[in-house]
Parts: C-alpha cells; structure tokens; sequence
C-alpha cells in the first residue's frame, strides 16, 4: 500500500436492503478509517441501524459487499462478525438482569477449570485489566438489575472486549445516559480509539458528534449522502444535511403567560417495592399556560414520580391534584378520564403494544369513545382514518404503516407515534418524560414545537427530562430534583447551568 493511502477498518460498497417492496438501503457506501471514531447521522428510518445489522450479520444485505482490512468477507450471522473482531452495542441493552457483571460478559463464552467448573476468578481478573484500561469501572459481583443504565452500558461494552473486538458499533449510545455518564463515555471511546480500535457510532446527537467523531457519514431515506471530516462542519450544516433542509436547533418560543394552578402535588411520598423511600415529600405546582422542566441526574425518583402521577404506583402520603380533583392512588383510567396525558420514557413498556397496529395504538386511550366504536363495535375505517392524518401530520415512516405492528418501526417512528397519540388528546396536564428519546434533530424540533404549542394553547406541560440542555431551552420555570426532593426552583430565563448542575449533585443552596 502507497505512504499515504488511508486504511480501512470497514468498507461497505452499493448496499441495498428490501423488507418485502421498501427499499431500507439503496446502494450505500461507507468507509471507515482505522483507528478512527466514525459517525453514523441520518433521521429515524434513515437505514442507520440497518447497515449496522448488516455489518453484525443480523441481516443479509440484498446487494453490495463488504471488506475488512481490505479483505472481502461473508458476515453470515453475528458469531461470524464476532470471529471477525466485530462488537455491537444495541439501543436496548441484551443483558440478564439476575445475573452478575462478571456472568454477563462471560455469558457464551465461559473461561472453565476442571470438570467444567466455570473459572470465575479468571474472568474477573480480565474485567478488571480491560476496566483499568479503558476506564470501564463496574463491579464485577453487583447483578444488572441493581446497576445504573451507564454501568449496564460499560457491561455491554466490556461483553465485546472481553471477545476480543476490534471494530465496536455503538447504537444511540447517549440515548439513556446522564451528562456526567456521556462525558465518561466519549473519554472511554478515545481510550479504545487510542489502543487501535475502530469506533462506529450511530447517534442524533450532533453536539456529541462534535465531540467524539472524527468523521461523520450521512445517510437519507435510505441513500448515501456524504462523508465529511467532522472537524470542518458545524452542527448546523450536519442537520441541514441530515434533514435536507434548514433546522433550527435552539427553540423559539415567545415568553408564557401564566394562568391558575392546574395541577400540583403536596408532600409526596412514595417507597419503591424494597420499601426504600423515593420521593420525600415532595411538593410542585404547574399552571396553566407554562411548562415546568424538572432537572435531575436519573434515579432520583422521576420514575416514582411519574409513576405515582398516573397511578402505576401506589403512594404512602401526600395528595396529587388536577383541576381541584385529588387522583391519588386511584386507576389509570381515571387519571386519563381527568385530562391527563402522558409521554412515557419507556415506550416499549409503557408507551406501545408492540403487537398492534400503528392505526390501534393511535387510539389506545380513546378506542371506547365515539367516533372509534359504535356501542361495544370498534369502528376500524374512522381508526384508520384517524391513523393516516397523525401519521401524515406528525411524519411517522413508512407513510403506509397504519396496518403495520408498532414493533417493526424504528425506535423515533415509535416515540412518533407515542407523542401524535398524546398531544392530539387535548390534555389539561400533558407530561413529557424524555419526550426525544432517540429523536434525529428534525424530529426534536418538531417535538419541541408540538410542547410549546400545547403551552400557547393554554395546556399546562411537565417536562421530565435527563437532558439538561433541552430542559433549560424548552421550560419557563424549572425545578431541580435530588434525593426525593425538589431542593431548588428557578425561572428558566435566569438560569444558571453551573447552578443548576450543582444541584443537581446534591450541593448549593438547596430550598
């Protein structure tokens, strides 16, 4: 090879991939330098996580081919990638949840000692070299289910060291993660970059881009659109190619003006199924007119709090109180029947029925009502119809999937759905957990806009977000959550980042 001459880690070439008569992926290439972080950046439905599945093997590509090192390979099935040095990080973590750190990264490819005695000891030391290597920091006898999101992360990327990757994708990998636990794993992808690994990465995040990536390839509707030095582009020229339009990525709102106290809960308590107390008295209001961003690090008892709101979970003290109404520990019927309306941050457990339909889980929370039933008879042309006009306005894909089981659209087109249903159900109280989740920026801006409308029509919003910026640019007043506690209150306008961070960790003047 000429001095000179990049060296690939990865070259896919004219990849298409059909599901039945759509084209997910119409002769797309990409190249990948060794050595390298390389970003992945297209909207939700792009064929981002397609290509991915291809590289792993979870797909077979249409057409196309695929070269390693320079080499051409048949990635049959993700052991073949794995036999290749090919690690991949999905969205949803696969982890068993009662099974230590230790039992999941060795889970397929156990390390015995005689008789077949699993030889847990010498796992755990290669845990903790890899750990000390590359700041991996978990504890290797702590099980899933008691471990932060973050540390199931480094999990999930310690499984594919442990097999020897030299190529890791990464999907959405802030998707769920604290700022602190973002910052944490950019310095963790530059340590793998630093020891001769390759880096792919699949994100929306265009700030995060900015700070990790050296090289970003943009994909659009299933068409390759361009690679670019990640360097030489600004946040907003990668949206504008992204989107194929002009983005705005700061929201623009004009000043609230607040009416009456809709909802408000007064010295909340709530222990979750250890009898471990989550919310400590807690008390906020919001008000007609305004949106309300409560900041915090996750685990600080937004769950309960939500869950608590919408009667999933039962409360030991305090009232909850929309329009006058206490709706404490009563059903989540009840809840929705007072005008209370729900984004929830798991939108595979809580927001979707993965087996039905687009068309049904539009009308989930309104299917007893008149137009969607005559009687005890669902009325599925006006379900339907209701269907193709949300997807039509809230730019779900494919635009032909109101017969299509919820399951088979992207994680975005799911939160698309989730929020069209939401938003159009008038609600006096409209609560937004995560609300962009796994969002392309094009998305967000629409997402953000739909809250701010909701707000100018007169609704009141809560916002329930772990990303700090999104909760200082889109509330008017914000309440710093820590420990089971709002421990400060601020307007939005005057608010300090710093400040709020601070908080938000447990120090500063705390009220």
């Amino acid at each position: 090879m000429e001095a000179g001459t990049p060296q690939y880690a990865v070259q896919m070439k004219q990849i298409c991939k059909y599901f039945g008569s759509f084209c997910a992926l119409d002769h797309v290439d990409l190249n990948v330098r060794k050595g390298t972080i390389h970003a992945l950046l297209g909207e939700n439905g792009a064929g981002k996580s397609t290509l991915m599945n291809i590289l792993y093997g979870f797909y077979r590509a249409d057409e196309g081919e695929i070269l390693l090192n320079g080499e051409p390979v048949e990635v049959k099935n993700p052991s073949v990638a794995i036999k290749h040095g090919i690690g991949m990080v999905h969205q949803h973590f696969m982890l068993v949840e009662n099974f230590t750190v230790t039992q999941n990264i060795m889970l397929g490819a156990e390390t015995t000692k005689g008789f077949d005695v699993l030889d847990l000891e010498s796992v755990k030391a290669q845990i903790r070299e890899l750990s000390e290597r590359y700041g991996l920091y978990v504890d290797p006898d702590a099980k899933i289910q008691d471990v932060s999101v973050g540390m199931q992360q480094r999990v999930e990327i310690l499984k594919a060291l442990y097999r020897g990757v030299d190529i890791l994708i990464l999907d959405e990998p802030t998707a769920v993660l604290t700022p602190q636990e973002i910052e944490e794993l950019i310095e963790i992808m530059h340590r793998l970059v630093g020891d001769g690994k390759t880096v792919i990465i699949i994100t929306h995040k265009l700030r995060e881009i900015k700070q990790s990536s050296d090289y970003c390839t943009i994909i659009r509707r299933g068409h390759y659109v361009d690679t670019v030095s990640v360097a030489e582009e600004s946040e907003e020229d990668l949206a504008t190619k992204m989107v194929g339009r002009e983005v705005t990525l700061h929201i623009e709102k004009k000043p609230a003006t607040p009416g009456d106290v809709v909802f408000s809960i007064e010295d909340l308590t709530v222990r979750d199924n250890r009898g471990i107390e989550k919310l400590r008295g807690l008390s906020l209001n919001v008000h007609k007119g305004e949106i309300l961003g409560i900041a915090g690090i996750d685990g600080n008892g937004q769950k309960e709090l939500v869950e608590a709101i919408t009667c999933l979970t039962r409360c030991d003290g305090g009232r909850i109180v929309i329009n006058g109404a206490e709706i404490q520990n009563t059903t989540t019927r009840n809840v929705l029947d007072h005008g209370i309306c729900t984004i929830h941050e798991d939108r595979h457990k809580r927001g979707l029925v993965l087996s039905f339909s687009v068309a049904e889980n539009m009308v989930i929370e309104n299917y007893r009502k008149p137009p969607f039933s005559k009687g005890i008879v669902l009325n599925f042309p006006k379900i339907q119809e209701n269907a193709q006009k949300l997807i039509g306005e809230f730019d779900v894909r494919p635009a032909d999937c109101a017969r299509t089981e919820a399951r088979a659209l992207s994680g975005g087109n799911q939160q698309k759905v989730i929020i069209a249903r939401e938003v159009t159900n008038d609600p006096d109280l409209l609560i937004a957990v995560q609300p962009t989740r796994g969002l392309d920026v094009g998305a967000i801006e629409f997402v953000h806009k739909s809250l701010v409308e909701q707000r100018d029509h007169g609704k009141a919003v809560l916002l329930i977000s772990l990303e700090l910026d999104e909760v200082m640019d889109l509330s008017d007043r914000i309440n710093v959550l820590y420990n089971g506690r709002i421990v400060g209150e601020m307007d939005a306008a005057g608010a300090d980042e710093k400040e709020i961070g601070l908080l938000m960790a447990g120090g500063g003047n705390q009220t």
